[in-house]
């Protein structure tokens, strides 16, 4: 992927060999901090993406792990840098709400309807998630995140692969619907010296879209081969009486079979009552297969289900050892899901006492994907601050998962958690990552946690403030291997310019 750099007249240069050749000219035309990398490139690949996260009722999204870029040796203790010195006067954008202000009172922590998690793919294939946050912005379409959570420093690439973001997630459930990303904004000094002093992104997400929102429409069986949308096809227990008057034919318009019992045997299909069952077998024996009654005929068309990696991996082990009783075909679609294509073929038999019969009925769903309107509108977005003083009270949030380096976990990742307090006096250092400039909090939460936002004049009532920070970094400052101070880049005017320069993005819908 060509990285776009955006110098401050506006003019666009890309990075390599021509922006090596611009290294040693003029200062005039050096380019900006502002480095710029698209995502989802169109609807279709958006929709895609979406697709990828949602199907099997959120799998990949269950499955999908908490940022893990920290190793146990990174976690150290912060040393002190000095005082803060702004580049520019301090500045603040005012966030933006999603419903009317409310007048009550409460003594407990109101969590931010802004907050999620965002989803991506690294490059070793792996789902993982950090937190985030939705940001107030021309297009209300702007998420904050940590830039680690965006750009795949372990594997030195560009974004993140199928990035989203889900605000109010839980346990695969998108209360607001999921919103990928178009472009991320990041610092220039993160992207290719993967400085991180500069540990952060912003990026513009398109409309969201709510995925399984259609009813499900009972169709025949020769409309549901034809679907290549959301299908699924019911197995349902019938009487005897009501499997007799069902068509045997498998390209009929409702499949029926029979789930064979102890006592019953192999036969033909002209034997008088006799009753068919489908048996899996592998794509080769399918393939081969004729079409009609009789035993070893195929039965229907394969079925494939989009499963997890873990899934996949048990199925691969089972298949291993038994092949015969595991014969489906386990591989990953153009779009990166794993599938399991199951076939089957016909085996008729004499009737048994212990058998059970059954009909398939076939279901596609229609208007599975809606469009779910702009972030911003759905959930609101926090404001923005930048060259603040230190030593200032906020309210950090995220979702922690990871495990201390002592191996204690106490985290689920499953329900956001919030610190308070005062930040540090002096900015910070750290040698794990050459880190100079970040300012830290006195806070216990691990990984997961990382991209979450950290909220100047934090709101109670409102559920909104100033993201002045994002979580960057997780430290042992008492030295017992437990994580007890968080860190967070500095927000300066360079900040801002990244901040702005994706706050002024449209992106558009999906559907």
């Amino acid at each position: 992927m060509k990285r776009i750099l955006i110098p401050a007249g506006g003019a666009i240069l890309a990075t390599g060999m021509l922006a090596a050749g611009l290294a040693g000219t003029a200062t005039a035309t050096a380019p900006s901090d502002i480095a710029k990398d698209p995502m989802a490139t169109s609807a279709a690949n958006a929709k895609a993406i979406a697709d990828y996260w949602a199907a099997s009722n959120g799998a990949a999204l269950k499955a999908a792990k908490e940022s893990n870029v920290w190793s146990a040796k990174d976690v150290a203790k912060l040393q002190s840098k000095g005082g803060y010195s702004s580049d520019t006067k301090p500045g603040s954008t005012k966030p933006i709400s999603d419903s009317k202000k409310s007048s009550a009172k409460s003594q407990n922590v109101n969590m931010p309807k802004t907050i999620g998690k965002v989803f991506f793919v690294n490059k070793k294939g792996e789902r993982k998630w950090c937190s985030a946050t939705s940001i107030q912005s021309k297009y209300k379409n702007l998420v904050a995140t940590a830039g680690h959570c965006a750009y795949d420093t372990s594997g030195n690439t560009d974004v993140m692969d199928k990035w989203v973001f889900v605000p109010g997630y839980y346990q695969g459930k998108t209360p607001w619907g999921i919103y990928v990303g178009k472009t991320a904004y990041t610092h220039y000094d993160f992207d290719v010296y993967e400085d991180y002093d500069r540990d952060y992104a912003f990026v513009a997400v398109y409309n969201g879209v709510q995925i399984g929102a259609g009813t499900p429409k009972k169709v025949t069986k020769a409309e549901f081969d034809k679907h290549t949308g959301i299908k699924e096809a019911k197995d349902i227990e019938i009487q005897r009486s009501e499997f007799r008057a069902c068509k045997l034919d498998p390209t009929s318009t409702v499949a029926c079979w029979v789930k064979r019992g102890e006592k019953a045997q192999p036969t033909g299909p002209d034997f008088p009552n006799a009753e068919v069952a489908k048996v899996e077998v592998s794509a080769e024996t399918y393939k081969k297969a004729r079409v009609g009654k009789g035993n070893g005929r195929k039965f229907g068309e394969p079925v494939v289900e989009i499963v997890t990696d873990h899934d996949a991996k048990v199925y691969q082990a089972r298949q291993k050892k038994d092949p015969k009783k595991y014969p489906a075909k386990v591989v990953k679609d153009r779009r990166g899901n794993w599938t399991i294509t199951h076939y089957f073929v016909q085996q008729w038999y004499k009737p048994g006492s212990d058998t059970k019969f059954y009909k398939t009925d076939f279901y596609i769903i229609e208007g599975h994907v809606k469009d779910a309107g702009r972030l911003g509108d759905n959930v609101g977005g926090q404001g923005f601050a930048w060259n603040q003083p230190t030593q200032k009270i906020v309210r950090v949030f995220g979702y922690p998962a990871g495990p201390h380096p002592d191996g204690h976990k106490n985290y689920t990742g499953i329900t956001p958690k919030w610190c308070y307090g005062k930040t540090t006096k002096k900015l910070v250092g750290s040698a794990a990552k050459k880190i100079q400039e970040h300012v830290a909090l006195k806070c216990a939460m691990t990984e997961g946690a990382d991209g979450g936002p950290w909220l100047l004049n934090y709101s109670n009532n409102k559920r909104l403030g100033y993201v002045n920070g994002v979580t960057s970094t997780f430290n042992d400052q008492d030295g017992n291997d437990r994580v007890d101070y968080i860190s967070s880049p500095y927000f300066d005017g360079e900040t801002n310019t990244i901040y702005k320069a994706a706050a002024n993005v449209w992106s558009g819908k999906i559907v």
